[in-house]
């Protein structure tokens, strides 16, 4: 499936006191770029739009760090679906610095999920469409 890149920049908050951008932010990097794909496919989070009973929820994240990066510093967080379940389906996830260097890889499975009943429910065929195309 063809992936879907969010631009970003590190912001100074970002960082840990030597300078690098502490690694729990590149968790909320990914779910920055999680968001905008949803929103780019359906609409999700948008202003004005009901909120649903049912939504989507992380899972699982697996991450691997490989090289640092500063304030200032522009990343495009690349998002590539490779396997859609029932309920859930699961990325494989890349952010990468301005010169292309793999900054950290990941995985995250989401998961459809009902707030009403808390409980999973199956991914809904119009999404699954959107998802899979």
């Amino acid at each position: 499936m063809t992936p879907f890149t969010h631009r970003l920049e590190v912001r100074f908050r970002d960082c840990d006191a030597l300078g690098h951008t502490n690694n729990a932010v590149y968790l909320t990097y990914l779910a920055q770029a999680r968001l905008a794909h949803w929103r780019s496919l359906w609409g999700f989070g948008a202003s004005g739009q009901r909120p649903a009973a049912s939504g989507v929820i992380l899972a699982r994240v697996e991450c691997d760090y490989k090289r640092p990066t500063r304030y200032g510093d522009v990343l495009d967080v690349r998002l590539t679906i490779v396997e859609i379940g029932r309920s859930s389906f699961r990325y494989d996830c890349e952010i990468l610095d301005d010169q292309g260097r793999t900054v950290v890889h990941a995985k995250t499975v989401q998961v459809m999920y009902d707030y009403t009943q808390n409980k999973p429910v199956p991914i809904p065929d119009e999404i699954r469409a959107l998802l899979s195309a």
